[in-house]
């Protein structure tokens, strides 16, 4: 028994973490302090004014617990890792959880390349961004690549130089060969430079490049180079004219504002980067209903700053927000450099932050109706659910389902929807062990047997396992509803069982639930709903039932060629899309494609030979049998 007025007595007045319980020991707010003393008994003083969302809180505290730090700057850093972890219930959660781009360039290597990063690592290359959008990114990396001819290859030059043969690239004028020698390392830098420059916002003297090697093309009558360097030239315009100048000081920053409505906040940044707007960004902020708006701007410099691996030198905030001191120390350290946070009360920047307060009401506002639609095709449909089954909790539900062809490859797949939406990080796929056969009955006892048994095991843990669902969709009607049942029964569960019934065309009509068919309306959510998990569940057990196929046919026929063993059929799967490719190749191109010696090259092309013409053989002595286009006997 939890006796609060002894543990409140306990309490150091030293910085650290405190992290409420309920009565089902989940935790449900996870929070900061400098004085965990203070902190954690104001939350049980009857003279403290608390906020509605506050006072719901403090009712469901069973118990809590505290983790002493040797800073407050420590208690926000641990907070925040609590929180991502816990997602507890009455915390200001972040609702995205994105990762930027970036744009990486390979300095520290001999011969360097251009590549598209989602992490900004301490290393010896060089990186441009974030960026907000992967899609710019990667047209940029594309652009960079035709204009300068560097090589997008993974060859360890110069040691793997003149090892393998020049890929495609340099036989369409794409790359010059670096990896051939074709030219030295000062000159193909030189190239690399032009394109740090590019990136760097240098941008005239590559427009002025481009446009007299058009013209010169267009008076030599060579009109199809003076057409790509055109192409050329309108793309570095089209990149150049889209960085807008912000701000005259060349800093970073980001400036952040938002709005609110209801229990729905969105946060709009601008991201500016040397001086000039890169992109924007909106973020929705969840649990927000009784939340001012310093409040959520709190807890989103300290959510969205601790998963993004860049830091401005400048947070331009609308609103002044507590523990400023701290978050600029938090802020120094994570940037490596000192971090100003700012509420500007006129001039540029204020107009520059009325102007992302403008866009978030816009996004708000937008999607004010999707938001209201998305709830009805979730939640709402959920709740559907619920009152024609009669249940009092239906949160989570887990579908079933088993794939094989004639009793191959038995496989069955578990699916997962919370609140109406797809839970794919719980999906899981069972390759079946103990039947053989078109059993699909066996094969659905032995999925549920190991799935819940696993969650019964790991008691205590946190997994997909370990959390039951209020539901449990079967695809079929009564016999599979019958197998689960005995199932939940023999391992002493009490879960709602629910069958999903099809008509003669295979497609949902009804649920079948307590030894009764219900009819529901297909119009509705919840159908929709129903409709939705059972094609999910369905799918993915298909796709792993065919990946298992595929795995076996390509090994089944690869491994019978001599010299071939698992490191030379991964390079050959790697090289060639499909079996078929390898088989219409030339023992050429396969050694070089495939990077294997020439000798085994010839062995895998005189298979395949031999292969086509005992397949003659036997359609020639057996008419009645057809060897289909491309099969393999």
């Amino acid at each position: 028994m939890f006796h609060f007025e002894e543990e409140l007595k306990k309490l150091p007045a030293k910085p650290g973490v405190y992290i409420m319980h309920d009565a089902q020991d989940t935790i449900i707010y996870v929070g900061k302090a400098v004085s965990l003393r203070n902190r954690v008994r104001s939350y049980f003083r009857e003279s403290t004014a608390k906020n509605p969302k506050i006072e719901k809180m403090v009712s469901r505290i069973a118990r809590f617990e505290y983790i002493v730090t040797d800073s407050e700057l420590e208690a926000l850093v641990l907070e925040n890792n609590l929180i991502k972890e816990h997602n507890p219930k009455y915390n200001t959660m972040l609702k995205d959880d994105k990762t930027y781009p970036y744009i990486k360039v390979t300095v520290g290597e001999p011969f360097p390349r251009i590549l598209f990063s989602r992490q900004m690592k301490k290393d010896k290359s060089r990186y441009f961004g974030p960026f907000t959008s992967a899609a710019a990114v990667k047209d940029t990396i594309e652009l960079l690549n035709r204009l300068f001819y560097l090589r997008t290859c993974n060859r360890v030059l110069p040691r793997d130089t003149g090892l393998e043969r020049p890929c495609l690239n340099y036989h369409i004028g794409q790359c010059l060969a670096p990896c051939q020698g074709y030219l030295t390392q000062e000159e193909y830098r030189k190239n690399v430079d032009r394109a740090l420059a590019f990136l760097n916002g240098s941008y005239s003297m590559i427009l002025d490049d481009l446009q007299a090697k058009m013209q010169a093309a267009a008076e030599n009558l060579n009109f199809e180079e003076a057409i790509r360097y055109r192409d050329l030239f309108n793309s570095v315009r089209a990149v150049s004219q889209k960085q807008k100048i912000t701000d005259s000081d060349g800093e970073d920053k980001d400036i952040i504002a938002l709005d609110k409505d209801g229990g729905e906040a969105v946060v709009q940044v601008f991201f500016v980067r040397g001086g000039k707007l890169i992109g924007r960004e909106h973020f929705y902020m969840t649990r927000v209903e009784d939340s001012d708006k310093p409040q959520i701007l709190l807890d989103f410099v300290k959510q969205f700053y601790a998963g993004t691996p860049f830091v401005p030198r400048e947070l331009i905030l609308q609103k002044e927000i507590e523990e400023i001191p701290v978050l600029e120390e938090w802020l120094s350290e994570r940037r490596g450099g000192r971090v100003h946070i700012r509420v500007p009360k006129k001039g540029q920047k204020e107009k520059l932050v009325e102007l992302a307060e403008k866009n978030a009401r816009m996004v708000l506002e937008k999607d004010r109706e999707r938001i209201r639609r998305e709830e009805a095709r979730t939640v709402g449909a959920v709740r559907e659910l619920a009152a024609l089954l009669d249940l009092p909790v239906l949160d989570r539900m887990e579908a079933f389902d088993i794939s094989n062809i004639s009793g191959f490859e038995n496989v069955g797949s578990m699916v997962v929807y919370e609140k109406g939406k797809p839970k794919r990080s719980d999906y899981r796929k069972f390759r079946i062990k103990t039947v053989s056969g078109p059993d699909d009955y066996a094969c659905m006892r032995e999925v549920l047997l190991r799935r819940f048994r696993h969650g019964l095991d790991r008691t205590g843990k946190q997994d997909s396992f370990t959390k039951f669902p209020d539901l449990l969709l079967m695809d079929g009607g009564k016999g599979q509803v019958n197998v689960a049942l005995q199932v939940l029964e023999e391992l002493r569960l009490s879960i709602p069982v629910c069958g999903m019934v099809k008509d003669d065309m295979h497609r949902t009509r009804g649920l079948y639930y307590n030894n009764t068919e219900l009819a529901i309306d297909k119009g509705s959510e919840g159908f929709k709903l129903i409709t939705r998990v059972q094609d999910e569940a369905h799918r993915f057990a298909i796709e792993y039932h065919r990946s298992l196929r595929s795995k076996d046919q390509v090994k089944s026929v690869l491994d019978e060629i001599p010299g071939v063993g698992p490191a030379r059929r991964k390079a050959l799967m790697r090289s060639f899309p499909s079996v078929g490719e390898i088989r219409e190749a030339t023992a050429e191109q396969i050694s070089s494609m495939a990077g294997i010696p020439l000798a085994v090259a010839q062995e895998i092309y005189d298979f395949f030979r031999q292969k086509e013409q005992s397949g003659r053989e036997e359609a020639d002595s057996n008419p009645g049998r057809e060897v289909a286009p491309g099969e393999i006997m």
